[in-house]
């Protein structure tokens, strides 16, 4: 397969960024390969250069990762973006700006394969303004699955239960924890359906098959699963399956 894709490195930690530039070279698609020490150089090497993916470590000083993301990400043709990390806080703002991949330090040859793939397949999407569209409207959360971070759809979430200072995302055949408080997605996922029905539970509107009261109170049923429907929320949930109903009547 001939190398095709232009590639920026980005880490303050020379050892690191060695590492990740030397398993780069190593991968057949990378036709070109620029590192740099922290964001300042970063941005030089953008100005100058045509890049497709950056490879970006998040915390640098001065600017760090997720500020030189936030930057990118408002380009008119932004790079694709994979964080480099050995921590995991920053899953969430990476899943916000729509990062393609999420790979932890220390780094192994066939993870950054992974990486690379999805890169490549990010790239070869239409670029058509529904395509699009689509995808920044099913943005994308990192989470761990056997020891991976894997990228995965808001759309294939279900329902989100409170864990502490993290949240558990229910899927259709799987659940996954991720470091950020119920509080904060039942924020950001409200414009795509997302409701609070408790403390505890934020659950996909559309998804509910059953609002009923039951002996403690009312629940709503997910995927055969109860959930339960705390007092100060039931009569906001009612009015929006009522108003969500009219609206497919009058479709």
């Amino acid at each position: 397969m001939t190398a095709f894709l232009r590639v920026l490195a980005v880490d303050d930690e020379p050892p690191a960024l060695d590492e990740l530039a030397y398993l780069l070279r190593a991968d057949h698609r990378v036709a070109r390969l620029h590192t740099a020490g922290d964001a300042t150089e970063a941005l030089r090497v953008l100005r100058d250069n045509d890049i497709d993916v950056v490879f970006l470590d998040i915390r640098m000083p001065g600017l760090d990762g997720m500020e030189l993301a936030r930057i990118l990400h408002r380009f008119a043709r932004p790079p694709a973006i994979v964080f480099v990390t050995a921590y995991d806080d920053g899953a969430v703002d990476a899943f916000d700006l729509g990062v393609t991949d999420y790979v932890r330090k220390p780094v192994r040859a066939e993870r950054l394969a992974e990486s690379l793939r999805r890169v490549v397949n990010s790239r070869v999407v239409p670029s058509h303004p529904a395509a699009l569209a689509r995808a920044e409207d099913d943005p994308t959360i990192p989470v761990e699955l056997a020891g991976t971070t894997r990228m995965l759809p808001r759309s294939a979430v279900r329902w989100v239960e409170a864990q502490g200072d993290y949240a558990r995302l229910h899927t259709a055949d799987a659940s996954h924890l991720v470091r950020v408080s119920l509080a904060t997605l039942a924020d950001r996922w409200a414009d795509a359906g997302f409701v609070r029905i408790h403390r505890s539970f934020l659950v996909q509107l559309r998804l509910i098959a059953e609002l009923r009261l039951a002996n403690t109170g009312y629940v709503v049923v997910i995927d055969g699963t109860e959930l339960p429907v705390s007092r100060r929320h039931t009569r906001e949930l009612k009015d929006k399956l009522v108003r969500a109903a009219k609206q497919d009547w009058n479709r």
